[in-house]
């Protein structure tokens, strides 16, 4: 029996006279969206298999990644439970386009001592060179792989996800 259809949410937001939701982080390793929306029968097994228990259901039943609950090791559980090949490392060479942004509202960009995500992140793509009276963060893209280490632990909530092309998560 197929599944049911369910609205892309952007849509749903453009007909109600509202701005476009920012993007959902699905599962490392997913389909481009109109493909993983289509492959994904919403079975849950990849949400069951993560041991970070990251994956959560989200919008219309489909996982999506919840960085509140921790990082993503990149583990692949949930890749080899996935049985429609809605996340397939056969088609999706990288798990995703994700990488961390830093806000303003940083506290060590705010002259407030804070090192948290420097030492939260596993590539050490976060680094604070000693540049005056309190470090600032500096990211390096390239090293940074979005697993969401530095979210979690940064207090004001500056860290955010953003696609490697500017878009927020």
């Amino acid at each position: 029996m197929p599944t049911p259809a369910v609205p892309d949410p952007s849509r749903r937001a453009f007909l109600r006279g509202r701005p476009r939701p920012a993007p959902t982080v699905r599962p490392p390793w997913a389909l481009a969206e109109g493909g993983f929306l289509d492959a994904c029968t919403r079975c849950a097994e990849c949400v069951r298999a993560c041991p970070e228990r990251i994956l959560k259901l989200g919008d219309g039943g489909y996982p999506t990644v919840d960085f509140s609950a921790g990082e993503c090791t990149f583990c692949q559980e949930c890749v080899v439970v996935c049985e429609p090949r809605a996340l397939d490392l056969t088609r999706v060479h990288i798990p995703w386009h994700w990488v961390a942004g830093i806000a303003d509202t940083c506290l060590a960009r705010q002259g407030i001592v804070c090192e948290g995500c420097r030492d939260a992140c596993p590539e050490h793509a976060i680094r604070f060179p000693p540049l005056g009276a309190v470090a600032r963060p500096v990211l390096d893209a390239a090293l940074c792989t979005g697993c969401g280490a530095c979210l979690r632990v940064c207090p004001p909530g500056a860290i955010a996800l953003r696609d490697r092309h500017g878009e927020a998560a």
